[in-house]
């Protein structure tokens, strides 16, 4: 495994963490709903004062990492004048996807039955020309009827709480009726547990969303908590049913997905020394039976999936972290998960991280955050409370 370095964030305390990565989800909620991350151009679009940017939509979640890195100093992980090609280019090879399609041309014909441009109308390649017109129109007007939507994938843990002590202050700008909420992983448990993700994030965010327009939120079937296997495979299929419905995807490409990193190393419920898991290239979501730590029947989204987000972002706060930390940024060939993350995405991976976390670190370079979407006089009355 080659050295990545990722972008990292550092900040003195908790509060500058939860600040910061609430303007880089309200950011990317604007990336993708509007194309543009300028609240004046935001607030005009909703106006209906100017249009929104086109965008197609093989490349919208794509565009969400490009903007949101360069606004930010992406150019120290591989993005600079040239981000959108290395960015799709990085993508495609860390997917395998292929991005060569067939041409079409037009045979040009001296038959007597032609139309005005010379073409026949009669021949193969003309009527294949028509075909392939009429089924992008028809695509166009299915886009343009879809509606877009921001797709965030979240943990649990410390990280909910951060999301609660950053996102609920700032509702304002956020549009949930626009998201739709996945999870990275969930411990089998009830949703009242204090161990579920879902059961957290419910009573620490979710109740507490003000107004009537609520996000689309997707969590376990809690009837399935008694077998990893058929709760992994539900899950799956939700997955499955929201990102692929009639297309053929490999992988579901969230617009942003949230990760922790615990003291042991894990992310999600992907734990190290779990070397099965860890290599799963097909499946979008797996079952974890004998978990090291915590409940020990879980689900977790498989590292293909993580790496496919347009921008994987880690949150990680506390000195307890500092060690692993200290292996994760120095010891990549030890083969973490969340190394593998940091080199199967690279270019779309940062880190939160405050000081404490950082304590055993002493020869890495520290990004400053550029905020994008909340002003600064709501973050110095933020800093007040």
């Amino acid at each position: 495994m080659t050295t990545t370095v990722p972008l990292i964030y550092s900040f003195p305390e908790f509060l500058g963490v939860a600040d910061a990565v609430a303007d880089l989800i309200i950011s990317a909620q604007n990336q993708t709903l509007y194309n543009t991350t300028d609240l004046k151009q935001v607030d005009m679009i909703k106006s209906g004062q100017m249009k929104r940017p086109t965008m197609t939509k093989t490349n919208s979640s794509l565009s969400v990492a490009l903007a949101l890195n360069q606004a930010n100093g992406g150019g120290a992980t591989g993005f600079g004048d040239n981000g959108n090609t290395a960015l799709a280019s990085s993508h495609s090879a860390s997917c395998g996807s292929n991005s060569n399609t067939p041409s079409h041309s037009p045979s040009h014909s001296h038959s007597h039955s032609h139309s005005q441009s010379g073409i026949n109308l009669s021949s193969p390649s003309a009527t294949n020309l028509l075909q392939q017109s009429n089924k992008l129109k028809k695509e166009k007007k299915i886009m343009k009827k879809q509606e877009i939507r921001f797709k965030i994938a979240i943990s649990g843990g410390s990280l909910i709480k951060i999301l609660n002590q950053g996102l609920l202050k700032r509702q304002k700008y956020i549009e949930w009726d626009k998201w739709d909420i996945y999870f990275a992983d969930e411990r089998l448990v009830p949703f009242e547990s204090p161990d579920s993700n879902y059961g957290q994030a419910q009573r620490e965010i979710f109740s507490q969303i003000t107004g009537d327009k609520l996000p689309r939120i997707f969590h376990i079937d809690e009837s399935l908590i008694d077998d990893p296997q058929e709760a992994a495979d539900d899950y799956e299929k939700q997955l499955i049913q929201n990102f692929a419905k009639k297309d053929s995807v490999k992988l579901p490409m969230f617009d942003l997905l949230l990760l922790g990193c615990a003291p042991d190393g894990h992310i999600a419920s992907l734990f190290p020394n779990q070397g099965e898991a860890l290599r799963e290239k097909l499946a979008w979501c797996i079952p974890v039976s004998k978990a090291p730590s915590g409940p020990e029947n879980r689900i977790t989204l498989t590292i293909p999936v993580i790496c496919h987000a347009a921008r994987v972002v880690f949150v990680v706060e506390g000195l307890t972290k500092a060690p692993i930390i200290k292996i994760i940024m120095e010891r990549p060939e030890k083969g973490l998960p969340s190394s593998i993350v940091n080199e199967g995405a690279a270019g779309r991976v940062s880190w939160f991280v405050d000081d404490a976390a950082l304590n055993d670190l002493y020869d890495i370079t520290k990004k400053q955050y550029k905020y994008l979407s909340i002003p600064e006089e709501d973050r110095e009355e933020r800093k007040k409370i």
